[in-house]
């Protein structure tokens, strides 16, 4: 991604004959958010702010259960909406915070809950799917939660794009209603003809938080029909998908990177720390150690990646390989700088193509695998560029006016960085093609292989 022509192979994937079948209608709360500093992100753009009596609640069930470490870090509202703010001055590589395992929630507290032996232990769940449906059965116990404190603190919903009105996903959306692929030649050999895959059908993301959707929808009709309809007792009123939408966009928010997929956890307090792009580092951020007598109890111990002065907050870098659209779909908001702009392309072979072996060894040899997807940076395709509804000039101007709702301001920023991407793309396949003279053609080398051509070319002759 921040890279000009950096390819990564992956598995190859077969060119569609089939046309994409609509997406749902999106039914998504709208609720007003507010404005939010555009260089200092929240984990999750908070469109509600605890109240104050709320987050005293908070701190008193952290300090009961030995969550913290000496009152470095104080969980507080800020411009951002709820955060950690330094109770003194913090030295780089600081422990600000310390939270045991019996408050996270995750796969070991599934098992321990009621849901955990209405699912045989929640071993035949998605990771995600389990803690979600433990999320939503404590939200329903209310007070008498042991987490109650905690989820009484958690937003109703983000800024990420899942929560956005049809309205608001009309930014996203390009002019096209059709998806429509672009056929481009790009030859290392006369004979070999690729097909580069753009779609046209809005900006990438718009399909990315549609499919999210679709998947989400899936899940939720999957638990509705074999959990929660058969478990009332332990969903009181009724769970509806957009309960569960709501309970996914927290743990996409909320839970680390590094503890997704087998080793999910929400981690109560540590959560609340936001992002700052002026951090790049991410290696010395948090770890689960051992504690206690011999070390038994776990705990997640977050540590300060820059020097703190007492009263600021405390930031870290959420990860610095994803790009804008990602960071607007998982935490709701986006970043100014370039280097996170990003268009995917794909190049592919098609298998029925009865060259389909040799294409994909020259393609190998000049370092492309079955599948190469390019995160080109600043790159374009004019012939793209017209699906969207404005220029980047009107973009630009869009972008400096005073008092920009949030998610307008993503909005605004994911489409002018795939505009710009998309600028380059023509260029890169121009580059590509001056440059064939310079490439080894597949006879060549074959004829290499075989000794019967010397390395500059020139033909082998035995006496």
């Amino acid at each position: 991604m921040a890279t000009l022509y950096q390819h990564h192979l992956l598995p190859l994937q077969r060119l569609p004959n089939s046309p994409r079948r609509p997406p749902p209608r999106l039914r998504l709360p709208t609720k007003p958010s507010r404005h939010h500093n555009r260089q200092l992100r929240p984990r999750a753009a908070a469109s509600t702010t605890a109240t104050v009596s709320a987050m005293e609640d908070f701190r008193r069930w952290l300090a009961s259960h030995g969550a913290g470490d000496g009152g470095k870090a104080i969980p507080a509202a800020v411009p951002e909406g709820l955060g950690l703010v330094a109770a003194r001055d913090l030295p780089r590589g600081e422990v600000v915070a310390e939270v045991p395992k019996k408050l996270w929630m995750d796969a070991d507290a599934v098992a321990a809950s009621d849901i955990g032996r209405a699912c045989g232990g929640g071993g035949g769940l998605r990771p995600w799917v389990a803690v979600a449906l433990l999320l939503l059965s404590e939200v329903a116990r209310g007070a008498d939660s042991p987490w109650a404190p905690y989820l009484a603190i958690l937003p109703r919903q983000t800024d990420s794009t899942i929560f956005w009105s049809e309205e608001e996903l009309l930014e996203i959306q390009g002019q096209c209603a059709m998806q429509k692929f672009l056929p481009v030649v790009v030859c290392w050999d006369l004979s070999v003809t690729f097909m580069l895959l753009l779609s046209l059908a809005g900006t990438q993301l718009l399909s990315t938080t549609v499919g999210v959707k679709e998947y989400v929808q899936s899940e939720f009709d999957s638990v509705q029909a074999e959990i929660i309809s058969t478990n009332k007792d332990l969903f009181p009123g009724s769970i509806t998908f957009d309960d569960f939408l709501w309970a996914f966009g927290m743990l996409r928010s909320r839970v680390f990177p590094e503890l997704r997929g087998d080793k999910l956890a929400l981690i109560p307090f540590a959560d609340l720390v936001n992002h700052s792009p002026n951090i790049t580092s991410e290696g010395s951020s948090w770890e689960i150690k051992g504690k206690g007598l011999f070390g038994r109890e776990l705990m997640f111990s977050l540590r300060t990646p820059v020097n703190v002065k007492s009263g600021q907050q405390i930031y870290i870098q959420y990860d610095l390989d994803k790009s804008n659209a990602e960071l607007a779909l998982d935490y709701g908001f986006v970043e100014s700088n370039p280097s996170r702009d990003s268009f995917t392309v794909t190049l592919e072979i098609s298998e029925s193509d009865p060259f389909y072996g040799d294409k994909l060894d020259i393609a190998e040899a000049n370092g492309l695998g079955e599948t190469a997807y390019f995160d080109a940076m600043r790159d374009a395709c004019k012939s793209a560029l017209a699906d969207y509804h404005t220029t980047i000039e009107e973009d630009e101007e869009l972008s400096g006016r005073e008092n920009l709702q949030p998610r307008l301001a993503i909005a605004i920023g994911v489409r002018a960085g795939e505009k710009k991407v998309l600028q380059h793309i023509d260029g890169i396949f121009k580059q590509r093609e001056e440059e064939l003279d310079g490439l080894e053609y597949y006879q060549e080398r074959r004829l290499k292989d075989l000794g019967l051509v010397s390395d500059n070319g020139e033909i082998i002759f035995w006496e």
